[in-house]
């Protein structure tokens, strides 16, 4: 009798080789920023210049596709690799900007962290010039890119003097917020700390990061800010870290920190 075909498919044999997963190709000033080696910037200013050079051959283009495992990279004749994963705590005096220089020659952050010999370093997030409290820097982009996202919702509790005694009613009304320049304004949370003779201190807590939110909430309702301090980050708290010091991070304050769901930086 004859045999019938068989309709389906030959199974492959389960020992049959699969096809490696090419290594993730990212553009050189990205690798070289989430290495660790200098800010995207920075490294676009010097792959411009000709101090960088891939497999030997030097590379102009910050946008190059580049495997960072795959490929030799060297900036200034020195080869590449991982630099050691760094992250830090400041408490941020008043006075001095965030940020690596300033043209018109103020104090920034990184005066105070020349004493740690580290390597690269960026801020996590930022403080103004009038702001004060518990600042992060890392040289791991991936890790600031959890803590930054605006899907984390990591609580940020600040400590901040107003000019004014509030009752009830009005932290009630900084609770459910603002619309002002297009953007809703609110806190989260809002609790009177203290109070003098003529103004207070508020712990207010923020889930979301907006440029200046907390100054333009109480600004909303005619209230000045006399001083404002980032108190903790998530279940970070800047406890009695004097001003204009640092000190580095433990393994389990760094996983604490980095929301389990927040999405990375691939």
């Amino acid at each position: 009798m004859k045999a019938k075909p068989n309709p389906l498919p030959a199974r492959r044999h389960r020992n049959a080789t699969v096809a490696a997963k090419p290594a993730p190709r990212h553009g050189l000033a990205r690798v070289l920023s989430k290495l660790g080696v200098c800010s995207r910037t920075q490294a676009e200013a010097a792959i411009r210049a000709g101090r960088v050079r891939v497999d030997g051959r030097i590379e102009r283009d910050p946008e190059a596709p580049t495997d960072a495992r795959g490929q030799h990279i060297s900036v200034d004749g020195a080869p590449v690799a991982a630099a050691k994963r760094v992250y830090v705590m400041l408490n941020k005096p008043r006075g001095c900007v965030t940020t690596a220089s300033d043209e018109r020659g103020r104090d920034t952050v990184y005066t105070f962290l020349q004493s740690g010999n580290f390597p690269w370093l960026a801020p996590v997030g930022r403080l103004d010039k009038a702001s004060e409290g518990l600042l992060l820097f890392t040289n791991d982009s991936a890790w600031a890119a959890r803590l930054t996202d605006p899907a984390s919702h990591l609580d940020k509790t600040y400590h901040v003097q107003v000019d004014t005694l509030p009752d009830a009613a009005l932290l009630a009304r900084l609770r459910e917020g603002v619309v002002e320049a297009g953007e809703r304004l609110a806190a989260k949370s809002v609790r009177e700390l203290r109070r003098g003779e003529k103004n207070a201190w508020l712990e207010i807590v923020l889930d979301e990061g907006r440029n200046r939110q907390i100054r333009r909430l109480l600004a909303a309702f005619d209230i000045a800010v006399l001083r404002l301090l980032r108190a903790a980050i998530g279940t970070l708290a800047l406890g009695d870290l004097a001003k204009g010091q640092w000190r580095e991070l433990s393994k389990d304050e760094v996983a604490q920190l980095s929301p389990k769901n927040a999405a990375t930086d691939n």
